[in-house]
């Protein structure tokens, strides 16, 4: 895994790539006009966007990709599952201290790299996934973004030609995804899918569901969680009711 800080650049970016990429803030499509505006640019097949707060809860996740609803399916897993927590992009982000000014780094790693068996088998092994490139955003104001591009084991390796291209769209792509958070921030209708659903859950809330889609039942869960049935019962009630749920198998079909 390898990650470098972007230098400054003074090149010209293409019209259309740009309002392409504009097109997406304050959409529930942010990561689908990225990756249509990318590809005018290199090879891609997925593209996310996770932007973090400065409490490290995640406050946006975008997904999209070239064929079907793959790519969003799986954030949806993503966020259920916490791969967050084992994600060398967003660990690396999470342990950074605040810089006195923005900064932009890019990282780059193969999907055979990550030592987490279920987080390299659900994003990169069952998907098709080889490789990530991601520009990474680290703000004074404790927030961090990833925003990453993705290639299929059908496409060639990143090379040094499409890091420069991802170095020279780096501040596009940042300035966007912070605008993005301000306007969802600022009560915005942004919502897409189950993905976009769990981010308006509790981290605790989450924690109930995971277990439920696990096949625990609800005293089980309050036994893992340490907590009383009630209280799991409660939880379980107020996520169901902000997803739209009525039962765990509307649930288990919901993360399928």
């Amino acid at each position: 895994m390898q990650r470098w800080r972007i230098p400054p650049t003074d090149r010209a970016l293409a019209a259309r790539v740009v309002g392409g990429v504009l097109a997406g803030v304050g959409t529930a499509r942010l990561a689908a006009h990225y990756l249509a505006a990318l590809q005018e640019l290199l090879p891609v097949t997925f593209c996310t966007v996770f932007a973090v707060g400065a409490s490290g809860r995640i406050e946006t996740v975008s997904a999209a990709s070239s064929y079907g609803d793959t790519a969003e399916r799986t954030a949806g897993r993503y966020v259920a599952e916490r791969f967050d927590r084992v994600d060398p992009m967003l660990v690396w982000l999470a342990a950074r201290k605040r810089p006195a000014r923005a900064q932009l780094w890019l990282g780059h790693h193969r999907g055979d790299e990550l030592a987490d068996a279920a987080y390299r088998a659900a994003c990169y092994t069952d998907v098709g996934i080889r490789e990530r490139a991601s520009v990474l955003v680290l703000s004074p104001n404790g927030q961090r973004a990833a925003i990453s591009c993705y290639r299929s084991l059908a496409q060639p390796a990143f090379a040094a030609a499409d890091f420069a291209l991802l170095e020279a769209h780096a501040t596009l792509l940042a300035e966007a995804t912070a605008a993005h958070g301000r306007v969802v921030a600022a009560g915005a209708p942004v919502a897409a899918g189950l993905a976009g659903a769990l981010l308006r859950l509790s981290p605790r809330e989450r924690e109930v569901l995971d277990r439920l889609a696990a096949g625990r039942t609800a005293k089980e869960a309050a036994q893992d969680l340490g907590v009383a049935l009630s209280t799991v019962r409660t939880l379980q009630y107020r996520a169901f009711r902000r997803l739209g749920l009525r039962s765990v198998k509307d649930l288990l079909r919901g993360r399928a």
